[in-house]
Order: C-alpha cells, then structure tokens, then sequence
C-alpha cells in the first residue's frame, strides 16, 4: 500500500468532476486500499478519489476509524434523501478548517463495491453527512462552496498560507 498526495484547497483540480469507473480491477482494488491508508494516515472518516487526484467516482468512509466498518462507494448516486440536518464538516483538503453545510438527514444511495456489484445503502446521522460530503468532492465541490465568499476568502488564504509554510519545510 502507498500514501497518496491530498489535494489542498483552492487547489483547481479539487474542481474537476470525477468519471464513472468502468473497470473493475486488481489495479482498483489497490487504489481503494491506498485510499484507506491514506485517510487513516489524515485522521480522516472518509476520501473521495478527487482528493487525491484521481478523477474517478470512488469514495471510501470509515466513519469509527477503526478498519472494522469500511465502506466503498464506486458511482454513487443518491437515489432518495430526506430531512434536514448539518454539522461543522471538516475536509482533509481544507486541514484544519471547519464550516456548517446544510445536509439531508438520511439519504439512500446506489453504488457498486469493488469488485462491480451493485448495491443500496441506506445511512443517516453522521455517515449519511459523509456520504454527501464525499460525493460532492466527485461533482468537484468542497464544504467551502457553501459558506459565504468572505469565509471562504479566508479559508483560501489560511490554506495558501499554510501551503507555503509547509514548501519552504520542504
């Protein structure tokens, strides 16, 4: 397994909207586990593949952190959602930064595991606000696109500031 680079907000690759997997393969599979290496290495409940630069619909959570519940979602889809409900989302590609983001409160989602069978999910109270978080990321959306310009202008300059510091480390 491998660590992975997470993107770091504003960074524009964050934007692009991710491609349906049409492969499934061994070559997937070791994506997935670096993936899961990398989001426990972050501290991280979940990463979608557009964090860390792969334009794929890929998601994986793991919302105790414990290795025991790990989710893959590989095309996503929201197929239901009601309530309402939000929390202060934190992100791996916005270190250190928090903001509420207005989330349905349970949703039901159609995906495929890894290797191409589809399944339903149903998820509510954290695990569902994840889910939603990690498939904005595939439709290029960070938690910062929901909070005000002048919050996310600040987010944007604590990032380019932290990202500088961490270059001159280097």
């Amino acid at each position: 397994m491998a660590l992975l680079d997470v993107l770091i907000y504003p960074d524009e690759r964050l934007k692009i909207v991710a491609e349906p997997v049409t492969v499934f393969d061994e070559a997937l599979s070791q994506f997935i586990d670096d993936m899961f290496e990398t989001m426990y290495h972050q501290e991280g409940i979940g990463l979608a593949a557009t964090q860390v630069n792969v334009h794929k619909r890929v998601i994986t959570i793991d919302i105790e952190g414990t290795g025991e519940n790990q989710i893959v979602l590989i095309n996503p889809e929201i197929i239901e959602s009601c309530g309402e409900t939000g929390i202060e989302e934190g992100c791996l590609s916005l270190p250190g930064l928090r903001g509420f983001v207005p989330r349905k409160e349970k949703v039901t989602v159609k995906a495929f595991n890894r290797k191409g069978e589809e399944f339903i999910l149903q998820a509510d109270e954290l695990l569902a606000i994840c889910i939603q978080h990690e498939i904005d990321h595939l439709n290029g959306v960070v938690f910062a696109d929901y909070l005000s310009p002048l919050k996310r202008q600040r987010m944007k300059e604590k990032l380019l500031k932290l990202q500088k510091q961490l270059a001159k480390q280097k």
